[in-house]
């Protein structure tokens, strides 16, 4: 009987695993790393972080696939009180509240933002450039690119609105995204999934598995271009320094501090999940999007400045502190005249599948994985020989 195997063992390569072997079809998972997980593998302690920040949106299709299962586990959401901590760099000083107009321009439907104009001139003519621009800032949150104002209006004003939502759709897996790791790895043992780690899958080797059954390549794309050897496999995404620090508590620390000057983004992630850090610490994480061109050093600088706004003698209460750099490792952005759609198809032929959050598959960060990883299984099922077998489709499998 053929098999499926999957290549990478982030979220879509799990998800791809589990859709599969729900179908009682065998599978085999292989992983490059010692342990599963990608980006959401999250660090040994004390300080719990994953690879830059991270969230859940419980309005997208991966949180019911989760619960559905089983798979979604403790989840914290923000506090009131923090809430009300939320500050906005803007004019070059911390203040209480964004422009009025970001959020009248957020509450605008995502399908009256245009695909084939940028975001930056239809906010404009929407509600004035102050609030354009701040709205554009904003919602580099959801996007990790240097100039979101230049994307396609459809496409930011769609993560600008659930980036905005209330209640917030933003929630955090208690003590980090490696309790949904675990559980979906437990989940594919059981269901018979065979795991291979520290198992580095090369081009030759994955033209020997196509010939016993459907490759679900679940790598980033950069990494897929070079195994495939198919320079085609493209698409723009974001460049980004990751700043994590666990600093000594203080009253009156902000919960998150958003600069709308430029895109960029600080948060206290222990205000949610305390048990992130150490008692008498907290876990602060941010991101600055930089251009193709500019020196990492321009990204720490300024969010050093937006410590300095926020976090008052934060260099003294310092107890550890990681600083990296996320190239194409963050996520698809669509250009205007462009859409999800336009991205590296899933199917490559020849029973090659592509899985990940740069390909054919709609969502928001995370969500494209999973949406990609489910249709990845259903499509190689659907190519497995063999009468009899059926994808498992229904509310869980949402074909994209």
């Amino acid at each position: 009987m053929q098999r499926i195997h999957v290549v990478g063992g982030g979220i879509a390569g799990l998800a791809a695993a589990l859709t599969a072997a729900e179908s009682e079809a065998p599978v085999t998972l292989y992983e490059a790393h010692h342990t599963l997980g990608g980006r959401a593998r999250t660090a040994n302690g004390p300080y719990l972080t994953n690879e830059g920040p991270h969230a859940l949106y419980h309005r997208g299709p991966h949180w019911a696939w989760l619960r559905q299962r089983g798979l979604l586990g403790p989840m914290a959401s923000v506090p009131l009180l923090e809430g009300a901590r939320f500050r906005f760099h803007r004019g070059g000083v911390l203040r209480r509240t964004p422009p009025l107009s970001l959020f009248r321009l957020a509450r605008r439907p995502a399908r009256t933002a245009p695909v084939d104009h940028d975001f930056l001139s239809w906010a404009t003519r929407q509600v004035g450039e102050e609030g354009a621009r701040a709205a554009a800032h904003y919602s580099g949150v959801a996007l990790f690119h240097h100039d979101p104002g230049s994307l396609s209006a459809a496409f930011v004003q769609e993560r600008l609105r659930r980036a905005t939502a209330l209640p917030p759709e933003a929630h955090f897996p208690v003590g980090g995204w490696a309790g949904i790791v675990g559980r979906m790895a437990d989940r594919a043992h059981a269901l018979g999934v065979r795991t291979e780690t520290s198992a580095r899958v090369d081009s030759a080797a994955l033209r020997d598995l196509a010939r016993t059954g459907p490759v679900v390549v679940a790598t980033h794309l950069a990494a897929a271009r070079t195994l495939l050897d198919d320079p085609t496999l493209v698409w723009d995404s974001g460049r980004t320094a990751l700043i994590d620090l666990a600093v000594r508590s203080r009253r009156g620390d902000p919960y998150i501090v958003s600069d709308l000057d430029a895109p960029g983004w600080i948060e206290r992630f222990t205000a949610q999940d305390p048990t992130l850090a150490p008692t008498g610490e907290q876990l602060v994480q941010g991101q600055i999007p930089l251009a193709p061109d500019a020196p990492r050093a321009d990204a720490t600088r300024r969010a050093e400045e937006l410590l300095d706004l926020g976090f008052p003698g934060w260099r003294d209460r310092t107890t550890w502190r990681r600083d990296a750099l996320a190239a194409g490792r963050t996520g698809a952005v669509d250009r205007p005249g462009t859409t999800w759609r336009d991205r590296p198809a899933i199917d490559r032929g020849d029973g090659i599948l592509l899985a990940g959050d740069q390909v054919a598959a709609p969502g928001l960060l995370c969500e494209v994985a999973f949406n990609s990883g489910i249709e990845a299984a259903l499509l190689a099922l659907a190519q497995l020989s063999g009468p009899g077998r059926r994808p498992a489709t229904g509310p869980g499998h949402k074909r994209t």
